[in-house]
């Protein structure tokens, strides 16, 4: 092969994998919002499209006139990790309420090319009414008015509603707002990732709450894999072919390895663990973690991808950008300290502690009750980010906790900036060497 084309086939494998990075951190792409990254997944879509399929079992859809790219990941285990947040300050995550309206909402978009918000609000007051298993929607109120606007500013974020005149804020202060919308149709169906879907289930909404985990287990069981669907309603077994069982256990194992920030071995099922360490399953988790540009770093407890360029990083820890992310980070140290794992009063009362070292800081839960939630809500990050877990009535330090250390502490005067930390990785607890 002659220098040019080792250069061309050097400079494809370095695209390719620097454009999955960028998809697994954001699966839905549009070209208004990042046109470079964009246009680097259009060019490449053929081969990503081939190593989201075989790797995780993934579809990419890329739409080069209709400027997006969509990669619908399915999650091995759904959970509430990664929540729909509200664009306003604080970035809540919806609450039931939200994600009614967000639902109610698309269904509604569907059939409007153009709206207004008035009218796509009236549209919404209708349908909620006429189901029985919905409370109403009331525009009157401005608390129903400002979870409208944050369902809208969500589907404005993928691109799905472009606003042609006017601002959708406007909405909270007054229902005689006048904003107008282009509704892009399609991209709206691409959003659903689950490869069930919902209508499919035909379940009385009686029944929804106490068959929730069994209904959500059906939207994501996949066909490929063999084994009873949703659709199989006359068949108790359904044969698995050892085909499918290999590639249920190739996804599976991949899935979490490419989409959460650490995979334990012992949160594996024995025969994802059997599969793993196998020599063919090694060889394609290094082959496809090297192919997708990450660092892997293999220990005794599990595995951790490294992103040398933080391409694939939607969620950043250490991060100093919200005090809960910051307490996260000093929480740390009692709890790798204490290998049993702390109860729900000693975490607050090492978030008291907090508070006490910088009076200053962390306002909002400058209150009888604010330690007690600044170590909830710090104790949710770290589990989200697979730093803790729960052990019975206690939260205990995983093993990636390890790699953090707090090397230093800045307290400003009194009443005047948050504590700055600064933490490097070291190494875990159980090495492989």
């Amino acid at each position: 092969m002659s220098t040019l084309a080792n250069q061309l086939a050097s400079a494809e494998r370095e695209e390719v994998a620097r454009a999955i990075r960028l998809l697994l951190a954001r699966p839905l792409l549009t070209e208004a919002a990042d046109p470079t990254g964009f246009d680097l997944v259009r060019r490449r879509r053929d081969p990503l499209a081939r190593w989201f399929d075989y790797t995780c079992g993934w579809n990419l859809v890329v739409e080069p006139r209709r400027g997006y790219a969509r990669l619908t990941k399915v999650r091995v285990n759904p959970d509430g990790s990664r929540p729909a947040r509200r664009a306003r300050s604080g970035r809540a995550p919806f609450d039931r309420r939200r994600y009614v309206l967000l639902c109610v909402t698309a269904a509604e978009l569907l059939s409007m090319p153009m709206t207004t918000i008035g009218m796509l609000a009236d549209r919404v007051v209708q349908a909620m009414a006429a189901d029985r298993a919905l409370a109403g929607f009331d525009p009157v109120r401005r608390p129903e008015r400002m979870a409208f606007v944050d369902v809208l500013k969500l589907l404005e974020s993928y691109d799905v509603l472009r606003v042609v005149d006017g601002t959708t804020e406007t909405y909270v202060d007054s229902v005689e707002a006048k904003v107008l919308y282009r509704v892009d149709n399609t991209l709206l169906m691409r959003l659903p990732a689950a490869p069930v879907g919902a209508s499919r289930l035909a379940v009385p909404p009686e029944e929804v709450p106490a068959r929730f985990e069994e209904l959500l287990a059906d939207l994501v069981r996949e066909r490929r894999y063999g084994g009873a669907s949703a659709d199989d309603t006359h068949a108790e077994t359904a044969a698995t072919t050892d085909a499918q069982r290999n590639l249920r256990l190739r996804h599976s194992v991949l899935r979490r390895l490419f989409d959460d920030p650490v995979l334990y071995r012992a949160d594996l099922a024995d025969d994802e663990l059997a599969y793993v360490t196998s020599l063919t399953g090694r060889q394609i988790l290094r082959r496809s973690v090297e192919q997708a540009g990450f660092l892997l770093e293999e220990r005794a407890e599990g595995f951790l991808l490294v992103d040398p360029d933080a391409i694939a990083t939607d969620v950043r820890f250490p991060d100093d950008t919200s005090t809960a992310r910051v307490a996260a980070l000093l929480l740390l140290t009692p709890l790798c300290a204490t290998p049993a794992g702390l109860l729900p009063e000693q975490l607050a009362e090492a978030g008291a502690e907090l508070l006490r070292r910088f009076p200053g800081w962390a306002k909002a839960y400058q209150s009888e009750e604010g330690p007690a939630r600044l170590a909830d809500d710090a104790v949710r990050i770290l589990l989200d980010v697979g730093l803790a877990g729960r052990a019975r009535d206690r939260v205990v330090a995983r093993p990636a906790a390890y790699r953090y250390r707090l090397t230093e502490t800045t307290g400003p005067a009194p009443k005047n900036d948050p504590p700055a930390v600064t933490a490097t990785g070291s190494a875990g607890e159980g090495d492989k060497q």
